[in-house]
């Protein structure tokens, strides 16, 4: 009989998006670090950004912790693991604590999660105490253990901040504006960890303005294991799937490199904007990313998108997701109104937009089963291609299209693998004779 796990944890939340929960849950996990102890880092929700800088400060894989997307069953196993490896859990909250459903503080109830609040102090005094009050009495199954004042402008600003929190909240104390540490963002968010090329120094600056009081660590939450279950079968055993992974294509969960191994595939990676001919493969993979910012390096690389090209002829597997999915089409415009021809293995034209097109979690019945995701794009496609079904969102409005073109899966999904192994299979099985 298994046993739970016990392992000092907490979510770190705050009351909306930009309040810095990343760069502090960032540089808590690089202060427990440095400090010898073992650290995992999660995330909350879909995201592929947060995780590439929270691997950087913790020196460990980040992966997703989501009750739709990733389910309560496989949380449980995710954290049960960790705890039985780390000396302290550290989960990044997504958006407002309370936003979304489910939200960052659904995850902690289920869980047990204890919740730091981030709350930017920049242009507030006595109110910060007010919403610090509010974020821990909204609902009475949280436990908001701690407070942190980030952006902070002076001593003074900070002890005021300090003195508006009731007795009940434990002031772990505050972070000055720095904007030296900050973390640099365009469209979907931060920039990329590999495209930062002083990551670490600002990652240094964050960790060493944190106040002494952050090293702060809440009693030991006990992880209960997962239900049991059968050993995995290994569906792609022997197949092998080259991966597009480079500045232009890299929104990869861990977790969907993981599922791919335990179903037997043989993974290798390859770059559309450097290499001029793919990996041995049966199946491709080209996942998200940023298409749209390297147009001419992608559409230069004819060799490349030739070699794309004959792999789709010969009637071998193709997944294409969001970024991965503009690659695949005739034409892909930029913000600035620039175009370049793609892979041209799908019809059609994707026209960057100056804001947000689609975001919100999605699920898609594919042969096989109903493998879960999220989309988040920027884009608008134009194509002649009739979709082969529809995504819906976790509410059961329309969602995005999924379209197949001979051999090639292309959405604007970003698919979470191990939610339906079998029908992620079938993708990477599927030929075209």
């Amino acid at each position: 009989m298994t046993l739970a796990a016990h392992c000092p944890a907490f979510l770190v939340s705050a009351p909306a998006s930009g309040q810095g929960k990343t760069l502090v849950t960032a540089a808590l996990a690089r202060l427990h670090r440095k400090a010898g102890r073992r650290v995992r880092v999660f995330k909350c929700g879909p995201d592929f950004l947060d995780p590439m800088i929270l691997e950087r400060a913790s020196g460990a894989p980040v992966h997703q912790l989501d009750l739709f997307m990733v389910g309560e069953d496989e949380c449980r196993r995710l954290l049960h693991e960790a705890a039985g490896q780390a000396d302290v859990i550290l989960v990044e909250g997504v958006m407002g604590l309370y936003d979304g459903d489910p939200s960052a503080a659904d995850l902690a109830a289920c869980f047990g999660l204890p919740v730091l609040a981030v709350i930017d102090g920049s242009a507030m005094a006595q109110t910060f105490g007010a919403l610090a009050l509010g974020l821990a009495t909204y609902r009475p199954d949280m436990n908001l253990a701690a407070v942190l004042a980030n952006r902070v402008g002076s001593e003074r600003h900070a002890q005021m901040l300090e003195e508006s929190l009731p007795p009940s909240l434990t002031w772990l104390g505050a972070l000055p504006r720095n904007s030296e540490a900050a973390l640099p963002e365009r469209h979907l968010g931060l920039v990329q960890a590999g495209e930062v090329t002083d990551l670490a120094a600002r990652l240094e600056r964050a960790t060493a303005n944190l106040p002494a009081s952050a090293a702060w660590l809440p009693a030991p939450v006990a992880f209960a294991p997962p239900p049991g279950g059968v050993e995995p079968d290994r569906p792609l055993e022997g197949v092998r799937i080259a991966i597009a992974r480079d500045a232009a294509f890299g929104f990869i969960y861990p977790a969907n490199l993981a599922c791919l191994e335990t179903m037997g595939a043989a993974l290798s990676f390859f770059s559309p904007l450097e290499d001029a001919c793919l990996p041995e493969c049966d199946a491709l993979w080209l996942p998200g990313g940023y298409p749209e910012l390297h147009l001419e390096a992608l559409t230069t690389n004819r060799a490349m998108i030739e070699a794309v090209h004959r792999h789709h002829a010969a009637g071998k597997a193709i997944l294409a997701e969001c970024g991965g999915m503009l690659y695949c089409l005739d034409e892909l415009e930029d913000r600035h109104g620039s175009s370049a021809r793609m892979a041209g293995l799908m019809p059609g034209k994707a026209t960057m937009q100056p804001r947000l097109a689609a975001l919100g979690l999605q699920q898609a019945g594919l042969p096989g089963g109903t493998v879960r995701g999220h989309t988040f794009h920027y884009s608008r496609l134009q194509t002649a291609l009739e979709p082969e079904i529809r995504a819906s969102a976790g509410d059961g409005r329309q969602g995005e299209a999924v379209f197949r073109n001979g051999s090639l899966t292309a959405s604007y999904v970003h698919f979470y693998f191990p939610s339906s192994r079998q029908a992620v299979a079938q993708i990477f099985r599927r030929c075209e004779p």
